[in-house]
């Protein structure tokens, strides 16, 4: 049996959490044995967006393990509280002269690794707006989505760390471990397309300014598709609450990322929601399914006309089998399609019909949530916010 391969990604107080869920889930599908390790004080972090993650440990406590990749996600001011870090500084440092892997998304190649003199004489990229700057620490900064030069791997955002996440199985473990880790995310193949969405019954999306938008969460929930919808629609200025189906607030998600919720479900079940969305993952739809409270929620919002979304597993799992997809088209999981009793339109990565919105995993993520930004902001906020993340090539 092959030893598995250890990787350290730190977070801290505003590093961007998709970045680093998506670099955490993704190597975690490979086999790889990921730390998460803190930065800041405490071992739960408040990210961007206001997302808790709670790390693995603190970055003190991995100094002394020797890691065969480090991968460093941005955000801002997490990039400058992971540079400020002096026990990170020497870990990385170190790492690097042993000749290991080591990798940054976002601001981080040129907040982090250009300071620290771990870009001299490479080729790299970064964040759009910030490729000036890294032409200071760089030998050749580029724009491409993912940039591999000997033993360091950067990226632009959050939407190129899917692929950043891939490059990192293939140049730890293997091209076919990549290959065969990215079937199930779900993917697309083109960066240039804008995102679009298949549209059925068409309706002009009404709701209270700001619209309030439940994101329930359990234990065994998709942690990429959570963050990505809660952080897409918070980025719109939504007003997002993450309710917990468990009885406290902290969940262990699929790939065993920590996330803690802003409450438990029965207090978020007493207000009224122009919008739920649920993620996906096997054990978190089977947990939405099984909450009496959720189930009596999403009813009310459909005989009421409001909106509701699922992606994934959700669809399969929790819609169909309480009815909720009565005389709708939708979409899910490729594996789950077969439960849906209407299959006419599963193709399609995001499918829109009247109030209802629905999604395939976590390659199709980004665009579900725009589908849903421009749905209830307009096709000028999508556009813009796919663009500040880097989902389509700017």
């Amino acid at each position: 049996m092959a030893t598995s391969h250890k990787v350290l990604v730190p977070i801290a107080d505003g590093s961007e959490p998709m970045e680093a869920v998506i670099i955490v889930d993704v190597l975690r599908r490979a086999g790889a044995e990921v730390t998460v390790a803190s930065a800041s004080t405490n071992l739960s972090v408040l990210a961007c967006h206001d997302v808790k993650i709670l790390a693995d440990a603190s970055v003190s406590d991995v100094a002394g393990t020797a890691f065969d990749l480090v991968a460093i996600p941005g955000g801002i001011p997490g990039v400058e509280n992971l540079r400020d870090c002096k026990v990170l500084e020497g870990l990385v440092k170190n790492h690097v002269e042993e000749g290991r892997l080591y990798a940054a998304v976002c601001a981080a190649p040129v907040v982090v690794l250009g300071p620290w003199g771990l870009l001299n004489g490479l080729k790299a990229t970064c964040f759009p707006a910030l490729m000036e700057k890294l032409a200071s620490y760089a030998a050749t900064t580029v724009e491409s989505r993912v940039q591999v030069d000997g033993r360091v791997v950067t990226s632009r955002a959050p939407g190129t760390t899917m692929e950043f996440a891939l490059a990192l199985i293939e140049q730890l473990i293997g091209k076919e471990k990549a290959d065969e880790v990215a079937g199930p995310l779900v993917m697309r193949s083109n960066h240039d397309d804008e995102h679009t969405f298949k549209e059925f019954n068409p309706v002009q999306w009404t709701f209270d300014n700001p619209p309030r938008i439940l994101v329930p969460i359990a234990n065994g929930s998709e942690e990429m598709e959570a963050v990505i919808i809660i952080n897409m629609l918070r980025r719109a200025k939504a007003n997002v609450v993450v309710a917990s189906v468990e009885n406290k607030l902290e969940i262990v998600a699929s790939r065993k990322v920590k996330l803690e919720a802003d409450m438990l479900l029965d207090e978020a079940a007493k207000l009224s929601y122009d919008l739920i969305v649920l993620p996906g993952g096997l054990g978190g739809a089977q947990a939405f399914a099984n909450s009496e409270t959720l189930v009596n929620l999403l009813k009310k919002q459909s005989e009421s006309n409001r909106y509701y979304g699922a992606i994934c597993a959700s669809p399969a799992l929790v819609l169909e089998s309480h009815g909720l997809l009565k005389g709708k088209k939708a979409t899910a999981f490729p594996a789950m399609c077969n439960k849906l009793s209407d299959q006419s339109e599963v193709e399609n990565r995001v499918v829109v019909d009247g109030n209802l919105i629905t999604s395939r995993g976590p390659g199709t993520s980004i665009e579900f949530a725009l589908a849903i930004v421009e749905k209830l902001f307009g096709s000028k906020l999508a556009l813009e916010l796919s663009r500040a993340v880097v989902f389509a090539n700017p």
